[in-house]
């Protein structure tokens, strides 16, 4: 069993990334504490704070805990608050956009990915 605060984990080295703003992204389980096959990540948004717009092949799980904000996909925009689930099929593009009071989610990947 694995047991960790987000306190511990370091937020994740994002400076070369391009259209991102006001995002932190915490990698709390990966494969480096012993998950083999899904990471488990907390991304905090500062308020208007946006994920790039991007696809890969690869699904992902997002649960908002905290704030709310929108899921931009290629057919529109949804509303977001805390308590809701997302589910991204691979290959879709989207991007997560924080409202004026930011918004932090937990988003599950696998660890092996289809690139």
């Amino acid at each position: 069993m694995i047991i960790r605060h987000e306190r511990e984990a370091l937020p994740a080295d994002l400076s070369g990334e391009t259209d991102v703003q006001g995002i932190e992204l915490l990698p709390l389980l990966t494969e480096k504490e012993g998950a083999p096959n899904f990471s488990m990540r907390l991304f905090r948004l500062a308020p208007a704070g946006y994920t790039p717009f991007h696809t890969h092949p690869w699904e992902h799980e997002v649960f908002v805990i905290r704030g709310d904000g929108f899921v931009l996909g290629e057919e529109g925009s949804h509303p977001l608050e805390a308590g809701c689930a997302v589910y991204v099929p691979g290959g879709e593009k989207h991007r997560f956009l924080a409202g004026p009071n930011g918004m932090q989610f937990l988003c599950c990947v696998p660890q092996v990915r289809k690139d």
